[in-house]
């Protein structure tokens, strides 16, 4: 067995415990060091996270305004709906109009729960109309079906 057989690996053995060592003791306080020094210098990670921040912030006020357009399109549209809704809004407009006889009766069809069973001067209550628009509209949008 020649000696380079066994001061090889000891001297690869050696080197590596030396570096071990040097970090253990030398190298990992100076880098504590100086990463606690960054970290007390005032703003350093905003300036680094800035692009990230910036990027976050573009999405958010996009998908903010989305649902702004989406929220706000849909309150007017319900707000619409809730006026028609309204078992008052045909006594109102037969008190304006001088129509007592409307009003009695839509009141006391108001008061037996009869509003949207009347037809003509009281709120359209059908439930059949937006059904179809919403099963022709889905229809529609899948190809294939008909």
């Amino acid at each position: 067995m020649e000696w380079t057989q066994l001061v090889l690996p000891a001297f690869v053995a050696l080197e590596i415990l030396i570096i071990l060592a040097l970090y253990r003791y030398i190298l990992r306080d100076w880098i504590i060091e100086k990463w606690e020094a960054k970290m007390d210098e005032e703003g350093w990670l905003v300036i680094r996270l800035e692009p990230v921040i910036d990027e976050i912030e573009e999405r958010m006020h996009d998908k903010l305004q989305a649902f702004q357009d989406t929220f706000f399109g849909s309150v007017g549209a319900m707000t619409k709906k809730a006026q028609n809704l309204d078992p008052m809004k045909n006594i109102r407009k037969a008190a304006k109009d001088n129509d007592w006889t409307s009003m009695l009766v839509e009141y006391a069809a108001n008061k037996a729960g009869l509003g949207a069973i009347i037809g003509g001067k009281t709120a359209n209550l059908s439930q059949e109309t937006p059904q179809n628009e919403t099963t022709n509209k889905l229809i529609k949008g899948i190809k294939g079906l008909k």
